[in-house]
């Protein structure tokens, strides 16, 4: 008889003359008691604080362990096996969680990229694998601290083994480290044989192991696509919930309530504490209400931020309206229905604010709340954002980097102006070696270079938001008309000073005058010099803005015309679109040589279907593609490499016309000596066939 172990069961096999005659099941019986006697007194020779399933580690973190969804995916109390809360020498405290289990291949379950599988193809938590290996139950518990505490970096160690042929215990250890650096996803730290390096003569040592760690951009990109589907399927979630069991709620009622809930859960270190689901304690007593615990904390987070007297008092009063009301804070069974709004807002989103946001998550969140307001059909075009690669690729049309100082007049909920943020950023991290410089620059970068505008008040609050979340380049968006109130100054700070403008980038109303090339006009002509990129409904270069066209090129230099694919915006708006490039305060000649680049396969196959886990997939060299129409753009024909002739094509306009800027290569008409001979070809080859044929006949009516 022959046995093989496998995760938690052995299959024992019978032979008869070699052969298998039957295969039998037997369950391993689990060693998880040694395991956990053998690791528990690792920690107690090494003097460590450790503390068992049932008791407490402190108040926080027990609260977090309680509040998160369980391995088994109810509600209840998440439990490691062992847990201990250890300070380096730099006074930071690090929650260190311990899961222990007992067969021989239960340590870690990873997925394909190499990274803990927590999650299944559908997105969904992994409860298998949370449950039956021990990293990834470690992980888990790592992450409800991460979520629901001010920890943001924890250590999770799994260890399991099994007896081996001689009764011997044989063991192993995998120890992550969990932070808001990784997306929460955990990264391993490396190879242990004991828990010595806990021990506080080590564990200084380990942190800077720890500290050393690095994501690599391509497991950054993979990491940042998993979480771009997580917050989409949380958020359908959270507005299914609130829409179906939260009522008298309206559309700006939802989205002032994920704004409220989040501003006031993020806190700023040493000055406001984030406000947590136990602060609310649902009271009746005046100056007390739940709603009014949340206007006071969003109250104090916006004063320690310096948001300019003006702005804040507008976001606090919009707030105030739907937070204040009498339905909202009206208690039954001992909670109001603020509370319970704002526990699933925590639960659902905080992860993601928590772990630290990059364009692509509050790109989604804004998107998916900007669906959420409502809007006649005759404005549907007006509500539909752009997304976030397009968005990059108007910033990097328009030649932004760390010295550009970026406004858009119609920033919706402010993507296009976090792209350029993100651009201006890592382009200072690029170029200045200074730590010091480089904050200063960050600064300015936030404060100073970048303006946007806004009349939709609810689209505003969104933008403004975003902005926060982003690190704060709030300063400067204004809930302003964009052609009728803005004179092109700052709002904050230096407010008599012109705001310079030399990158201008946008995704008008097409409902506006022009399809929004009265926008543009306005904008360029308030700028001195740089580059513009829009993206704007192609009928405004075809007649429906002549006029408006015109005008700008009496002034300013048309140099790319761009058409783009007419799915970009998918479930949301069909109309064709173009992109078109200028270069400011130079008069378009009628000899200026225009680039006209049909970008309709941009290498993006999308689809709109509610239940795919990827609506966008690069099908066909998409990311090349895209850099190399950046590249036509900036230097010519020269860089044509995926793309063919009939694609790319270089010709004038008339500065008179206005209605011409949606050209396409010439098709050529003049046949060839080639074709000439193709043509008689066939017609002699019609000829001979038809020969034949009446051959045939004929000799068919001699037979009769």
């Amino acid at each position: 008889m022959q046995s093989i172990e496998i995760t938690g069961q052995i299959l024992m096999i019978d032979k008869e003359d070699g052969k298998v005659a039957k295969i039998r099941k037997k369950i391993a019986q689990s060693i998880e008691p040694n395991i956990a006697d053998l690791a528990n007194g690792w920690l107690k020779s090494c003097n460590l604080d450790y503390k068992l399933e049932q008791e407490s580690l402190n108040t926080e973190t027990d609260k977090a362990l309680s509040d998160y969804f369980t391995k088994n995916g109810g509600a209840g109390a998440n439990r490691p096996d062992a847990k201990l809360l250890l300070q380096d020498k730099n006074l930071n405290f690090y929650p260190i969680l311990i899961e222990y289990n007992g067969y021989k291949d239960s340590l870690v379950k990873l997925d394909t990229n190499k990274q803990v599988e927590n999650r299944t193809n559908k997105n969904e938590p992994h409860f298998k694998n949370i449950n039956s290996f021990a990293v990834n139950g470690a992980v888990h518990y790592a992450n409800a601290v991460l979520h629901h505490t001010s920890y943001t970096e924890i250590i999770a160690i799994g260890m399991t083994g099994y007896r081996d042929e001689a009764e011997k215990i044989q063991h192993k250890i995998g120890v992550y480290y969990v932070s808001k650096s990784n997306f929460g996803v955990g990264q391993i730290v490396g190879k242990f044989s004991d828990f010595s390096f806990l021990a506080s003569g080590n564990f200084d040592a380990f942190i800077e192991k720890v500290k050393a760690l690095d994501l690599s951009q391509e497991e950054i990109n993979t990491i940042k696509e998993r979480r771009e589907k997580e917050i989409d399927a949380s958020l359908i979630k959270l507005n299914n919930d609130i829409y179906q069991n939260e009522k008298g709620l309206g559309e700006n009622d939802r989205v002032y309530l994920v704004a409220a809930s989040i501003i006031a859960t993020l806190g700023i270190p040493n000055k406001v504490s984030s406000l947590k689901k136990s602060d609310l304690k649902s009271s009746t007593e005046n100056g007390n209400t739940d709603g009014e615990i949340i206007v006071r904390k969003i109250k104090a987070f916006l004063g320690e931020k310096e948001i300019p007297t003006e702005k804040r008092n507008l976001i606090v009063r919009t707030l105030e309206n739907t937070l204040t009301t009498e339905n909202i804070n009206k208690v039954e069974k001992g909670e109001s229905q603020l509370k319970r709004v704002f526990t699933k807002i925590v639960d659902d989103l905080g992860i993601y604010y928590k772990i630290g946001l990059t364009t692509d998550f509050t790109g989604k969140l804004f998107n998916e709340m900007y669906g959420w307001l409502g809007f006649s059909q005759d404005k549907l075009n007006d509500v539909v954002l752009t997304p976030s690669y397009i968005a990059t690729l108007l910033v990097k049309l328009a030649r932004v980097n760390k010295d550009s100082y970026v406004w858009d007049f119609a920033t919706g909920s402010a993507g296009l102006l976090v792209a350029a943020m993100n651009e201006m950023l890592n382009d200072a991290k690029n170029n200045i070696t200074s730590p010091q410089e480089i904050i200063q620059k960050e600064i300015k970068i936030k404060a100073e270079q970048l303006l946007g505008l806004e009349l939709l008040s609810s689209v505003y609050m969104l933008a403004t938001l975003n902005m926060i979340l982003m690190g704060d380049g709030s300063s400067n968006i204004l809930n302003k008309d964009s052609i009728k109130d803005f004179d092109g100054n700052y709002s904050f700070g230096e407010t008599d000073s012109k705001f310079p403008a030399d990158a201008f980038i946008l995704n008008p109303p097409y409902s506006a005058n022009g399809n929004g090339m009265n926008f543009v006009e306005k904008a360029l002509g308030m700028m001195n010099k740089g580059y513009a990129a829009i993206i704007i409904q192609n009928s405004a270069g075809s007649g429906r803005a002549k006029e408006y066209n015109k005008n700008i090129l009496e002034k300013h230099t048309l140099l790319a015309s761009i058409k783009m694919p007419i799915d970009i915006f998918i479930g949301k708006s069909s109309v064709q679109t173009n992109i078109y490039v200028f270069k400011i305060n130079e008069a378009h000649h009628k000899d200026e040589m225009v680039k006209f680049i049909d970008f309709s396969d941009d290498g993006y196959t999308r689809s709109n279907r509610k239940k795919s886990s990827n609506n966008l997939r690069d099908t066909n060299q998409a990311k090349e593609r895209y850099e190399e129409l950046i590249n036509l753009v900036r230097f010519g024909k020269s860089k044509l490499s995926i793309f063919s002739d009939r694609e790319y094509y270089e010709g004038t306009i008339d500065p008179e016309n206005g209605s011409d800027w949606n050209q396409s290569a010439p098709i050529e008409t003049k046949p060839t000596l080639k074709d000439f001979k193709k043509t008689v070809s066939d017609y002699l080859a019609w000829e001979v066939s038809n020969i034949l044929k009446q051959q045939s006949v004929e000799d068919e009516s001699l037979g009769k």
